[in-house]
């Protein structure tokens, strides 16, 4: 979930050698009057991105003169590194810390918007031995993948807890230690329908966002340079990306066709369910009044302020106006309320 601690100046000239082509890429699109926009990810694509793809399939990034294509990610693609470099113009990653580590590694990126409001990060137990808040979890057996350690870790801080008042068991991604009764709980995304299937009605969750740790998911990044030379093509593709999100939202069948059209090894009926999960975090009160994509600033300095305390930081605490930028959103704000 957060990005390698050596990422450098030295990655960003390795990727960068890459960035010839994709100029020459963009220039090409522009030839032909559009201009090309790459979003690398930090993971493979699928359903977590259905509002490009039905932004993209529907010609919203057309109308916007954009040529769109999304950039798939993987354990061995940097993809914070891949944008910094200005390979790409446009990332997300799946948490807003690996945004605020890299900041602080002196990366020159910047998030614009943010696709989720609220992080879908869980701990899942089961009725017949659950938790439901953070106390809940001393003396029990908690089950987590090394890159949740940081976030539980925030969590007990949080909520004045001690570690060793309970027993960690470093897991994968599988259900199967809670089902067999290794661990208590296990973690996850409450987007992952596919996962969570075999826990069935059982289930008892615990999401992050309530214990008090307020993290945003699938933040959209940029360069500092893009943000301040071109903000017109980011404009441009935050509106056409929010149009697509609220399609997505109100056409949730249509919607999952076409994400299957463009991926064709999901499966259609989880992704169904999956939609649904999404769209709980995507849209609430917040995104009501300032529309789809928007950030709280004070969310930001929080969690800046909860990894500092916690000492992840190892070159220097970033400020929250380094992190995030408000400015794309502001010149978009009414375009995305009335497309939502």
């Amino acid at each position: 979930m957060n990005p390698s601690p050596s990422l450098t100046r030295r990655q960003l000239v390795a990727c960068g050698a890459a960035a010839g082509a994709g100029a020459f890429l963009s220039l090409s699109a522009h030839g032909q009057g559009k201009t090309k926009i790459n979003m690398q990810l930090g993971w493979i694509a699928g359903g977590n991105q259905i509002g490009e793809v039905v932004a993209k399939r529907l010609g919203y990034y057309d109308t916007e003169g954009i040529d769109f294509s999304i950039q798939p990610g993987g354990p061995s693609i940097d993809g914070v590194a891949i944008v910094a470099s200005g390979r790409y113009e446009v990332g997300q990653v799946s948490s807003s810390p690996s945004n605020m580590l890299a900041v602080s590694q002196d990366l020159p990126i910047q998030v614009f918007a943010t696709g989720l409001q609220q992080h879908p990060y869980t701990f899942f137990s089961l009725k017949k031995n659950p938790i439901r808040t953070p106390k809940d979890m001393v003396g029990k057996k908690i089950g987590i993948q090394s890159t949740g350690m940081v976030l539980l870790r925030a969590l007990l801080a949080k909520n004045k807890i001690d570690e060793k008042s309970m027993t960690i068991i470093p897991i994968g991604s599988d259900m199967t230690p809670l089902l067999t009764g290794q661990v208590d709980t296990v973690t996850g995304w409450l987007t992952n329908t596919t996962a969570l299937k075999p826990l069935g009605a059982e289930r008892v969750d615990m999401r992050l966002w309530d214990t008090g740790v307020r993290l945003y998911a699938l933040p959209y990044y940029a360069t500092t340079e893009m943000i301040r030379t071109k903000p017109e093509l980011l404009q441009r593709f935050l509106r056409a990306t929010a149009r697509g999100w609220a399609y997505a939202n109100k056409n949730r069948d249509a919607a999952v066709e076409l994400l299957i059209k463009e991926y064709p090894n999901l499966n259609g009926p989880d992704e169904r369910l999956a939609v649904d999960a999404l769209m709980a975090f995507a849209y609430n009160d917040l995104t009501g009044k300032n529309g789809w994509g928007t950030m709280d600033k004070g969310v930001w300095q929080e969690q800046i302020d909860q990894y500092a305390a916690l000492g992840q930081f190892t070159k220097r605490t970033p400020k929250v106006d380094e992190v995030m930028t408000m400015d794309v959103l502001n010149a978009t704000r009414e375009y995305r309320l009335r497309n939502s």
